[in-house]
């Protein structure tokens, strides 16, 4: 299943907090990211079909500088593999006392027309990265080399990123708070729904700044509130 071009406009409008929401009431509790953060938080929403790759605890014999030479090598071939309008997503075991990648593939990256980097681990050369255009998430800063405690061993397989099961095709979805990942199956449906709930909650937040009570509001247990959201979209064209 490929991401349709109108699903994904509809994710670049919406918020992963409402996707958690509209997730969790389809009894998936797991899907946000935890502990990665954008390291440019102005930029927009980062929506992409999920490429990725996974790292293991390194092994020193197998892991010198020299394996860089291999045009095969799997961090290199995943960064002229992964498909423009991707979201390449990294398994770095939630270790960041090594880079997961620098501000040089993430470039390539960025210069091939892919969507955004997710790693659970941490990236080098992260204000240079800050800088770029293409989003980039990850859990802290980290100078030393991968090689010194990751190694790359599986390209485009399951993965686990931050404690989220990502499957390859899952639909990736970040924002200034964090990442969401939306099994495959459900895109469409959840990101229509996130578009209604954003509308909705557009509406309250006008009516509470204006000094209205949340009782009966949020949620809409009154008739009231759903007359005067009614005649908020038409008004508002929403």
């Amino acid at each position: 299943m490929s991401l349709k071009p109108e699903t994904a406009e509809k994710l670049k409008g919406v918020s992963t907090a409402t996707l958690c929401t509209a997730l969790f009431k389809r009894g998936l509790r797991n899907q946000f990211i935890q502990d990665v953060r954008p390291l440019n938080p102005s930029l927009p929403n980062m929506v992409g079909e999920a490429f990725t790759l996974r790292y293991i605890p390194a092994r020193e014999d197998l892991n010198p500088l020299s394996v860089f030479l291999d045009r095969g090598h799997p961090q290199r071939k995943a960064v002229e593999d992964c498909p423009p309008g991707a979201v390449m997503v990294i398994d770095s075991r939630k270790d960041a006392r090594a880079a997961s990648a620098g501000g040089i593939l993430v470039s390539r990256l960025m210069k091939r027309g892919v969507a955004g980097v997710v790693t659970d681990g941490g990236f080098r050369d992260s204000p240079e990265i800050a800088t770029l255009s293409i989003p980039a998430y990850h859990h802290r800063p980290s100078a030393p080399t991968n090689l010194t405690l990751h190694q790359a061993i599986d390209i485009n397989v399951p993965i686990g990123c931050g404690d989220v099961p990502v499957w390859p095709g899952d639909v990736v979805v970040g924002d200034g708070e964090g990442v969401i990942v939306i099994p495959a199956h459900l895109a469409d449906e959840v990101a229509t729904e996130a578009v209604e709930m954003t509308a909705f909650e557009d509406f309250v937040t006008e009516k509470v700044l204006e000094g209205r009570s949340i009782l009966g509001l949020y949620p809409a247990t009154e008739e009231q509130t759903k007359i005067d959201f009614a005649a908020w979209r038409k008004a508002k064209g929403r």
